[in-house]
């Protein structure tokens, strides 16, 4: 069967409705989620998670647990959903496993993606593991580079070198697998007398921060193993 010159612009028309459509109405909504104290996700996250057509995310086991303690039933997926959901006109709320998406995480990649669809873009602001700390430290932040998570083998030497010579403030985040090796390069790269602050388990039952020099953190931490655990915000003052 063959189509009429009529039908042809008839199907084209309805194609270009159709995408205009979608354009029109696909948003993603980047959502802050705690970082470890649930009593810290905002009203206008909840009233977005809610919303939204699906929650796209890292993990959908971590996902779903957070939408259940406050009663939230929006279906989930991957993250790597997200640019198909929004091709099909769906609102879209990213979040990732804890924090804000886009600092240190995939989101940085589909947030841009997202922008050359023509997608809404908004952010719902919230938890930030970084904020958290510099607004704890009483440290000299006027100025700072933020490193997320060095590598753990090239180019990790290079950073630390880095760091060291910087005259601005140097934050990145620390798992407690490497806090102890960081700390080694750290009081062999810095002057004496340079502080390190160590922002652990931030919003958690057992948070905790401590500042001194690489030499008096490492004994405390080796005389007290259980300050190596849990994930760390570590800042390094300026030189």
């Amino acid at each position: 069967m063959s189509f009429s010159w009529t039908d042809r612009v008839r199907n084209t028309l309805w194609c270009v409705s159709k995408n205009a459509c979608n354009l029109k109405y696909m948003k993603l909504s980047v959502v802050a989620t705690p970082i470890g104290n649930l009593e810290d996700i905002t009203l206008r996250a909840l009233r977005v998670l809610k919303e939204a057509d699906i929650v796209c995310c890292e993990d959908t086991r971590m996902t779903k647990k957070l939408l259940s303690h406050f009663d939230i039933h929006t279906p989930t997926a991957m993250d790597t959903r997200v640019l198909s959901m929004l091709e099909q006109g769906k609102h879209v709320a990213l979040v990732s496993d804890a924090g804000t998406p886009g600092v240190s995480d995939p989101g940085l990649e589909i947030v841009s993606k997202a922008r050359e669809m023509g997608a809404k873009v908004e952010v719902i602001p919230g938890a930030s593991a970084l904020a958290s700390a510099i607004s704890i430290a009483g440290m000299r932040v006027p100025t700072f580079t933020f490193y997320g998570f060095l590598p753990t083998k090239k180019g990790r030497e290079t950073l630390f070198k880095e760091i060291a010579a910087s005259d601005r403030a140097s934050i990145f985040y620390e798992s407690p697998h490497r806090i102890m090796k960081a700390l080694d390069v750290l009081e062999k790269r810095l002057e004496p007398g340079r502080k390190v602050g160590l922002f652990r388990e931030l919003t958690k039952l057992y948070e905790d921060h401590i500042i001194g020099t690489p030499a008096e953190l490492t004994e405390m931490l080796t005389q007290d193993t259980n300050k190596q655990r849990g994930e760390f915000v570590v800042i390094v003052e300026a030189a």
